[in-house]
């Protein structure tokens, strides 16, 4: 988390009173709770948290009405139309409508118009014409049966339903109060309404926050913190850690230029653990397989800049023996050791998902289920320099030039992006580079505001660090970073099938990404036979990563802490938002140390 996140106290607290550092979830939910709370399809594990209030119908239908109204949906929500039936027409019908009373012009010269009956005619550049008629609210799947009971109908049998309910699209919101403060809902405290353990009571942006126990929740008995008070600061690296050592706050993060001079202090080693492992999240290497400027259906990417020389890269990674010598010569657990240098192999992977993520009706690890059961350790540098030298060969006969450049960008202001970077390059053509002159990675400092949309989704990268969260606790989220239908030319991290549509991805290369896909298709038609879905799926990811189309790494290493609260109590989920809940434990009268972390690290 940057620093500007980090929040600190100015006051002393008072037993079962607490001033920490939230979680980056907390400080994201405010950020954009209009686009997320209002976003509130409810589910029926919602009748917990809103045993006594809210839940009426016209809670319900309210706010439903609200996340499929295109003015204030959230970016989450096809994971309601995709699922919900009528969603995606009614979603899709009033975005029409909006487009057609705002005058709205596509850049593709599509244009909108509506007639007094609310007909929406949707005219192509081309002069084709689709009428699209009024839907009725009436006609999406989700009913309030009573005031405990809501009913959803889905466009097909998915087994991972229940546990989507837990994710942002599906959250609660009182629906009464959207419809009167519009696009102002949670813009304050006083805009906020909520049914969960804690309300927010006080509310300034960069200046304060602060929660209490809410007294009306259905389970207060079990929440036993009062206050959770947040006051930002701008130095809190440093200024929070020296609050610590005074006593006045019961949180800080200790960063990695302090951690060894902490823990080789009597005084403070035993202060130090480590946050609570978010294990939905892993980070994996994402290949450019389309590096030139193209057009997609509702955004163009501007490509790889010519100083990186994209052309010769085009070549060089439609090679599968160039992708392998990378899958086999990176030793991610060089690179994991600077986030985690006390234990970096309780985070190594060698799949995507994570372990822990689900199990099959026997109780088996999804990760050891079909073809993801036979991965083991990937680096080895004999093989690695056998493929190095197998793509040379090749890639020579196609007129590649080299060394290849690799441009391989990161974040500024995400900690240590910077110096894993640099410990990949030294490690990595330490390897492919001995007795050969094969790569050179070109480290680049991305943009610290909007990096996301101004690298991977604009495509200004050849080789890059990417995570995914999983929404919900079935595999086929994990699909979705990589996974295209036919003619979907979507957002996604590498657009692998619209290379290969495109013609970017060729040969073998292209052959390994249709099996990929057309896989992933299979395994998503197995409904009711839980344990072949998940084979499915695994011998789908072990494609994936077989033919290094994607490289893993490891799981989100956590942070280093200086902490008072026992968050091993506390409720955990490897989906939604239960990984880090601050109901159900207690502010302890020491700060937590590592032993004591090691004890529960893997509690859940």
């Amino acid at each position: 988390m940057a620093s500007e996140h980090q929040a600190i106290s100015q006051h002393q607290v008072e037993q079962e009173e607490t001033t920490i550092d939230l979680a980056e979830l907390f400080y994201r939910l405010l950020d954009k709770a209009k686009f997320i709370i209002v976003a509130a399809l409810l589910g029926a594990i919602i009748a917990f948290c809103v045993t006594k209030f809210f839940m009426t119908p016209m809670y319900q239908a309210s706010a439903k009405l609200y996340v499929l109204t295109p003015d204030y949906a959230s970016s989450n929500v096809g994971l309601v139309t995709a699922y919900i039936a009528g969603a995606d027409d009614y979603y899709n019908y009033h975005v029409y409508l909006t487009n057609a009373e705002n005058g709205t012009v596509d850049d593709d010269g599509t244009t909108y118009v509506t007639d007094g009956s609310g007909n929406v005619t949707v005219t192509a550049a081309d002069g084709t014409a689709s009428t699209y008629a009024p839907v009725d609210f009436d006609s999406v799947g989700v009913t309030a049966v009573d005031d405990h009971t809501l009913t959803y109908t889905l466009t097909y049998d998915f087994p991972g339903f229940l546990s989507l309910l837990c994710y942002l699209p599906y959250e609660p919101a009182y629906g009464p109060l959207l419809s009167e403060m519009g696009d102002q809902y949670a813009t304050s405290a006083e805009t906020l309404y909520s049914c969960g353990a804690f309300y927010l009571s006080d509310y300034e942006s960069l200046e304060t926050w602060i929660m209490k126990k809410n007294p009306e929740n259905y389970d207060a008995d079990n929440v036993f913190i009062d206050t959770i008070s947040r006051i930002y600061n701008a130095e809190a690296a440093v200024n929070g850690p020296e609050m610590i050592k005074r006593g006045e706050i019961d949180e800080a993060t200790i960063g990695s230029d302090i951690l060894d001079s902490w823990l080789a202090d009597d005084t403070t080693k035993d202060m130090v653990s480590m946050d609570r492992p978010n294990t939905n999240y892993t980070y994996f290497y994402m290949f450019n397989f389309m590096p030139f400027a193209h057009e997609f259906s509702n955004w163009n990417v501007e490509g790889v800049d010519a100083e990186y020389e994209p052309e010769n890269w085009a070549k060089a990674i439609n090679n599968t023996n160039f992708r392998k010598a990378f899958l086999y010569g990176i030793n991610n657990a060089v690179t994991l050791a600077v986030s985690a240098p006390l234990g970096y192999d309780s985070y190594k992977l060698n799949t995507i998902t994570p372990p822990n993520f689900c199990a099959t009706t026997d109780g088996v690890d999804y990760t050891q289920c079909g073809g993801l059961a036979d991965l083991t350790e990937f680096f080895d540098e004999a093989k690695a320099k056998e493929y190095r030298d197998a793509a040379i060969e090749e890639l020579t006969a196609q007129g590649v030039t080299f060394p290849i450049k690799v441009q391989l960008p990161y974040n500024p202001s995400t900690t240590d992006w910077d110096k894993q970077c640099q410990v990949l390059k030294q490690q990595l053509e330490g390897v492919l580079n001995d007795g050969t002159d094969f790569i050179d990675i070109i480290i680049t400092a991305g943009p610290s505001d909007s990096f996301l949309s101004a690298v991977r989704r604009n495509g200004k990268f050849e080789f890059l660090l990417c995570n995914w969260g999983a929404d919900y606790s079935d595999p086929e989220t994990e699909t979705d970073p990589f996974y295209q239908a036919e003619d979907s030319r979507g957002m996604r991290y590498a657009y692998l099938r619209t290379g290969v549509e495109d013609g970017f991805i060729t040969g073998e290369t292209a052959d390994a990404v249709m099996a990929y896909m057309n896989a992933i298709e299979a395994a998503k038609q197995i409904t009711d036979d839980i344990d072949a879905r998940y084979k499915a799926f695994a011998d789908a990811e072990a494609l994936l990563i077989t033919n290094a189309l994607v490289i893993p790494r490891g799981m989100s290493v956590p942070a280093y802490l200086a902490t008072r609260l026992n968050y091993w109590e506390g409720q955990y989920a490897s989906t939604g938002f239960s990984n880090k809940r601050l109901k159900g434990i207690h502010v302890l009268d020491h700060y937590i140390s590592m032993d004591e972390y090691e004890a529960n690290r893997d509690a859940r």
